[in-house]
């Protein structure tokens, strides 16, 4: 590979990242125009593991918007993210596949609660599969696939000791 080649593949990688960033911050923040920029005219999303829906991504912006009103406090960890770009002979691809894990801490809405800790958390992996395009990289497929989920009901605590 030359020098160039190389530089690309960094800067590629780099863009790649920055996608999968803003897909987090876009959900927790939610961001629902922004979410709907990262992805291609196409782009799909699939949550069906997490007992969601499987749409083109406008749909499941719709979807999110509603969902996510029962979780004011929520945070995206995702991480161990493994880029693979598309190498063609030598040459960098206009495709690109992330495996990243994901952490996924949330608060349920409770009028009577007023703590703000999470009481809901959820982990697994995404598949985040992205296009190169004219804007730079876009999200053509987002599935989430949850391994596992805990829910803690808000309660009184008592000390021991």
């Amino acid at each position: 590979m030359t020098q160039r080649v190389d530089l690309a593949t960094v800067m590629d990688r780099l863009a790649v990242d920055a996608v999968i960033t803003g897909y987090a911050v876009a959900v927790d923040d939610g961001d629902w125009a922004a979410y709907r920029a990262l992805f291609t005219r196409g782009g799909r999303a699939d949550y069906r593991s997490a007992g969601g829906i499987e749409a083109p991504a406008a749909e499941v912006a719709e979807w999110l918007a509603e969902t996510m009103k029962m979780f004011p406090v929520r945070q995206h960890l995702i991480v161990n993210r493994r880029i693979t770009l598309e190498d063609l002979g030598g040459s960098p691809g206009d495709r690109a596949e992330v495996l990243a894990d994901f952490v996924n801490p949330m608060r349920l809405t409770d009028p009577a609660d007023t703590s703000t800790a999470p009481n809901f958390a959820a982990g697994g992996r995404y598949t985040f599969a992205l296009d190169r395009s004219y804007d730079g990289w876009l999200l053509r497929r987002v599935t989430v696939h949850e391994r596992w989920r805990h829910f803690t009901p808000a309660g009184p605590t008592t000390a021991h000791g």
